[in-house]
């Protein structure tokens, strides 16, 4: 069947001049002839050479571009050919694999999508291997290549039911049937871009931004398989183009701003921070202004969703990218994490206060008096919450020995912050492990200057004493009225006090 198929197919060397130029040229045909032919899988205008014998396998110009079949043979393996038709032969295979199918039926077009798996795998591995200069034709094929198989509109029925995960429930992933080929694709698109022989003065010309927006678009795929090549491949790009660096940190940043101030779903936020952790730890010093402004506008607000939990790992190790680089942040981000506390999510609370500690230990001493005062009022409420996770996170906090030696140098502004809640826990909290870890915070600080905490116990027992005096002064107030009010007669409109 094969010698029947293939003996129709040009293969003499004498007619190479002719097939070069066939498979050169066929990208362009192919848009203006198999523009809409390229997405159909049954059909296609009939062009080409003539038809095979009725034995063999349809897989010509019924669905394959005819210009492929015209030119020289995509099937035929690498090794078979000189290597001054090696090009030729590469920009034949990627024709052929401009055609996509339908993979929501695994039985229609089994065979054609085998032809067009083994023409991918033998893309692939001819890049990672070749030692031969990648030349623009090869780029330009596959380039479009590229946006005819990864560039496609997500359904709307999934984006709906995304919202990039809940808290403390786990959307089941959906994985993308064509994935087979998807990744075969993506796989060649990496060892593309981060191959030598890519010359980056000609790549930059055709992955450029139109190229560069569309692959970012697809971070919102649900399928997590696509979003961690993505992941891989956008990090790549970065790498080799460094003319594309500001527009790719630009494109991220708006699909951030989008995702903070206007959707609150996408599914790729992890996967872009992920990226951008590895580039802010490449940033030169002293920072740039673009990059600390990055930091503000864009990674604090990030907190502000309440899907974080998806990302918060990601968000982390970037925020103390930018403390480590320049510890003068620090006072900063901390009052940013505090604008956008979480006042009711105490899963959030728990979040953030695991987040404060890391911060913390990459802060000096002259950052940390800046934001001292409102940073420990709010860890303070926290020690006193209800819920015995927030506070036990709270009081885990006193473990960290830097933390420690912060405040024991500025004990005398965070003492009398702390200790009415430490001292509130022990009289009223209803959970036993937070009482305990309340109890051996009040002895580390006892410990660290116990004069200091005696006068804080003994001026919080003196305000207690003063808050129960005029609660019962109130009381009295209101008791004395409600008793002058039950003598007075009802008249027209007047107020009629009911006893309880």
């Amino acid at each position: 069947m094969w010698k029947q198929f293939l003996h129709k197919l040009p293969r003499k060397s004498s007619a190479s001049g002719k097939g070069d130029h066939a498979a050169g040229s066929s990208p362009g045909r192919n848009d203006a002839g198999n523009g809409s032919g390229i997405q159909r899988t049954s059909s296609c205008p009939s062009a080409g050479p003539a038809r095979p014998a009725p034995g063999v396998k349809r897989m010509s110009s019924a669905v394959f571009p005819s210009s492929v079949v015209a030119g020289i043979e995509p099937l035929v393996p690498f090794k078979d050919v000189p290597n001054g038709e090696k090009p030729n032969l590469f920009v034949s295979k990627v024709s052929l694999c401009c055609v996509v199918f339908d993979f929501s039926d695994p039985n229609k077009n089994s065979a054609e999508k085998d032809f067009k798996r083994q023409a991918l795998v033998d893309l692939v591995d001819y890049v990672d291997s070749a030692s031969s200069r990648i030349t623009e034709p090869m780029v330009v094929a596959c380039c479009r290549m590229f946006a005819i198989n990864l560039f496609r509109v997500f359904p709307p029925k999934c984006r709906s039911s995304s919202s990039g995960g809940g808290e403390g429930e786990e959307e089941e992933p959906m994985f993308d049937p064509a994935w087979p080929h998807l990744h075969l694709v993506y796989d060649l698109l990496l060892k593309f871009i981060g191959s030598s022989s890519l010359d980056a003065k000609v790549g930059k010309k055709y992955f450029d931004h139109t190229f560069i927006v569309k692959l970012l678009e697809l971070f919102d795929s649900e399928d997590p398989r696509e979003r961690d090549c993505l992941k891989t491949i956008l990090h790549r790009i970065y790498g080799k183009f460094m003319v594309h660096r500001p527009f790719i940190r630009k494109a991220v940043s708006n699909i951030f701003y989008h995702f903070v101030f206007e959707t609150d779903r996408h599914n790729g936020i992890a996967e872009l921070l992920e990226v951008f952790g590895s580039v802010i730890s490449g940033f030169a010093l002293p920072l740039k202004e673009e990059h600390k402004i990055f930091l503000w506008r864009v990674l604090i607000p990030l907190h502000k969703p309440k899907t974080v939990g998806v990302y918060l790992q990601q968000l982390t190790y970037c925020v103390t990218q930018f403390v480590e680089k320049e510890p003068k942040l620090a006072s900063s981000v901390i009052l940013g994490l505090l604008r956008y506390w979480p006042i009711t999510n105490s899963q959030k609370e728990v979040m953030f206060l695991s987040e404060i500690e890391e911060v913390l230990e990459a802060t000096n001493m002259v950052e940390f008096q800046k934001c001292m005062v409102p940073l420990f009022r709010r860890i303070a409420h926290c020690i006193n919450n209800s819920h015995f996770q927030v506070a036990e996170r709270a009081l885990f906090m006193w473990n960290n020995d830097h933390i420690v030696s912060l405040v024991a140098q500025n004990r005398q502004m965070i003492v009398p912050i702390v200790t009415p809640a430490l001292e509130e826990n022990i009289q009223n909290h209803w959970n036993v492990s937070v009482l305990n870890l309340t109890a051996n915070v009040k002895k580390m600080l006892s410990e660290m200057d116990e004069e200091l905490f005696s006068t804080c116990l003994a001026r919080h027992k003196e305000d207690g004493e003063r808050q129960a005096l005029l609660e019962q002064k109130r009381r009295l107030a209101w008791e004395w009225l409600e008793s002058v009010a039950a003598f007075q007669p009802v008249t027209g409109n007047t107020a009629v006090l009911v006893s309880r």
